[in-house]
């Protein structure tokens, strides 16, 4: 447990199996509320014996809130919420639509009981991410916060509970949604994000932090960041920096890791060190930039950049920094590093081709889609 001023500790949560012990520990201790929000709840383990530790706070007097996103949860039917609710908790799905607007999703993952002890990370709540990463499970990367910035994430999640049933409105595209926020606390800041007018604070946090830096370590499932950032990247190494980058051996969305790849011969022209995870599917998002540490739901790319809701912790910690890289040194040896002449000569025309053309998809088309949808949206 990493102590920072102002009584708020910090837990690196290194697989679904710690992280999931965690959460139902902290829900069965709650006893005024749990709020809890998702992108993804299946039934099954452990979706299952989350609603029945939460049907159990809710019945000793804790109050229980859940949102989940609609798109993300679909498999996931209305009425598997239903002893909840008879118990007296508050669920909703977040934008439940099916026409104009889906694309406007909340990828938040958090759960917060007692507005002391808080979640975040890049689980969710769904049977793939059981295990340890390695031998059986996604690889994901999570963190335990207890202390007072775990009531500022209370209030982050009430900010969803109230938007989740709202349509969203043509006004988005000429007024600011509040949903780019960031909110300095003494242990830390918040970085939200989403659609609608603003700049995104976590590509501003990222670019600020990145001009000075010496050290950085990157764990990203999905990994688009936009020219800036990558140049930003490459600068750091240029300069004599080390930027280490671990990236999907195997995804669960092939379309984003051709994507990414067309990314590789620049970054390792200039100097970044690329690895690939092996043994799992990669879902974590870390970034690691000197003694700071940047933990949550966010990705690397087009969508948690511009399109989706995110929630992201920024933490000047230099003992959490340190418990990071030791995480991020266990999960770079089961890694594949990836060599500029290695990479260059193991590129045809083929595949490059259709990096291209995923490239162009998912920064282009899913972004120009977005904002198509934007003004029309009621």
């Amino acid at each position: 447990m990493v102590a920072a001023p102002h009584h708020t500790s910090f837990h690196w949560l290194r697989n679904g199996d710690e992280a999931f012990a965690a959460m139902l520990a902290a829900i069965e201790a709650a006893r005024h509320s749990v709020r809890l929000e998702t992108y993804i709840f299946s039934a099954g383990d452990p979706g299952n014996r989350f609603l029945e530790a939460l049907v159990r706070a809710q019945r000793r007097g804790a109050k229980v809130y859940v949102v989940l996103d609609a798109w993300g949860s679909q498999d996931l039917a209305d009425g598997y919420w239903e002893p909840l609710r008879k118990a007296g908790g508050e669920f909703r799905w977040f934008n439940k639509q099916t026409h104009r607007g889906f694309l406007f999703r909340d990828h938040r993952k958090l759960l917060v009981c007692d507005e002391q002890m808080a979640f975040v990370g890049g689980f969710n709540h769904a049977p793939e991410y059981v295990g340890d990463g390695v031998t059986r499970g996604w690889c994901d990367v999570g963190l335990h916060v207890d202390g007072p910035l775990a009531g500022h994430l209370a209030d982050s999640f009430d900010k969803m509970f109230t938007r989740a049933e709202l349509r969203h409105r043509a006004f988005m595209r000429v007024m600011r949604t509040g949903a780019h926020a960031r909110v300095a606390c003494p242990d830390g800041d918040l970085l939200m994000s989403g659609p609608g007018r603003g700049f995104s604070t976590l590509k501003r946090a990222l670019r600020t932090d990145l001009r000075g830096a010496r050290r950085v370590q990157i764990m990203a499932a999905y990994f688009l960041p936009t020219w800036k950032l990558r140049r930003s990247l490459q600068l750091v190494a240029r300069r004599g920096g080390q930027v280490q980058i671990i990236l999907p051996g195997q995804s669960d969305v092939p379309l984003a890791q051709l994507a990414s790849r067309r990314l590789y011969r620049p970054l390792l022209a200039a100097g970044v060190e690329i690895y690939e995870y092996q043994p799992q599917i990669l879902h974590a998002k870390l970034i690691l930039i000197d003694d700071l540490a940047y933990v949550g739901s966010a990705n690397l790319d087009t969508r948690s950049l511009h399109i989706n809701y995110e929630l992201t912790l920024r933490l000047k910690n230099e003992r959490l920094a340190e418990g990071g890289r030791q995480l991020f040194a266990d999960n770079l040896a089961n890694c594949k590093r990836i060599g500029p002449e290695e990479w260059r000569t193991s590129q045809t025309f083929w595949t490059v081709l259709k990096q291209r053309w995923a490239y162009f998809i998912l920064a282009r088309m899913d972004l120009y889609i977005a904002r198509r949808q934007l003004p029309g949206l009621r």
